[in-house]
């Protein structure tokens, strides 16, 4: 690995989320790709850390027990971090399963409405081949296996996003029953991709007051696709709020090169890294060099 990325990701996906590969390759591809600290973070689940535990141990990485949940902040949806947790704390096992409750109610009503627009065959893959915590990104993968869609950013665009034909609105958990899910569970919170939200500075800022009021720990200052530049810009905002840095390429898929392991640059002397700080510090200890 080159000396300027890092050995760390702090973000991830398979299988038992939106990923491509179950957590057995995941680990395998992060491994091969140099990084020994991995989070396996699926979309509001913990199913797949005990397969991710057994790889990560044979592999000889440290893996970090994490999940993505999805908030609603201000009539947006955000996603937050959590990192070393405990997967079967009560809270954060209770909170989940409402959300999965609601992922499964959302893919009814896609399923209904692609039927409506004339995806007649939605409602038969969605109960004979659906995943059990099924995404819109796996709608999207399905309308272009069959040819209703090129790609699914197109299936997005046609039929998913927001006012297109199959969207469906979820208010998903508040920011603070997820920071407080995190926080029981033992586990660091963590704003992902604070980038990608497309929010005015203000909201931005706005939102990192309120999470970092909430006990929230830390942002990702370094995510798939950023630059040295955009790194720095983070970094000084994360300092802004008394927020250490987090680092995750959002793996989910090893054909998007953007989000391979191992191309995340090195995080700048100038900002505490989560990992150095509260419940995660243990994870690494036997990385004292990182």
């Amino acid at each position: 690995m080159n000396a300027h990325h890092s050995p760390i990701d702090l973000h991830c996906h398979s299988t038992f989320s939106d990923g491509t590969l179950p957590p057995e390759q995941v680990v395998a591809q992060a491994a091969a790709r140099g990084i020994t600290v991995l989070a396996l973070t699926d979309h509001d689940t913990v199913a797949g850390l005990p397969a991710a535990a057994a790889a990560a141990q044979s592999a000889g990485i440290v893996l970090v027990p994490g999940v993505e949940i999805s908030v609603t902040w201000n009539g947006a949806s955000v996603h937050i971090v959590g990192l070393g947790i405990d997967p079967a704390s009560p809270e954060l096992s209770s909170g989940l399963a409402h959300i999965h409750e609601q992922r499964a109610e959302r893919a009814r009503e896609i399923a209904r409405k692609l039927v409506k627009a004339g995806v007649t065959d939605a409602d038969a893959w969605l109960t004979e081949q659906a995943p059990h915590n099924c995404t819109r990104m796996h709608f999207a993968r399905f309308l272009t296996e069959t040819g209703r869609a090129h790609s699914p950013g197109q299936a997005f665009k046609r039929f998913l996003s927001r006012g297109k034909s199959a969207y469906v609105s979820v208010v998903w958990a508040s920011l603070a029953d997820a920071v407080n899910w995190i926080v029981d569970a033992g586990g660091a919170a963590v704003v992902a991709h604070p980038g990608r939200y497309n929010f005015s500075a203000g909201r931005l800022r706005q939102l990192l007051e309120e999470f970092a009021a909430l006990g929230g720990q830390a942002m990702e200052v370094n995510y798939g696709g950023c630059d040295r530049g955009q790194i720095n810009q983070l970094c000084a905002l994360a300092k802004r709020f008394k927020l250490a840095g987090s680092l995750g390429s959002d793996f989910h898929d090893p054909a998007l090169p953007w989000t391979r392991f191992g191309q995340l640059l090195t995080l700048p002397d100038t900002i505490q890294p989560v990992w150095q700080q509260g419940p995660l510090a243990r994870f690494v200890t036997q990385h004292a060099s990182l």
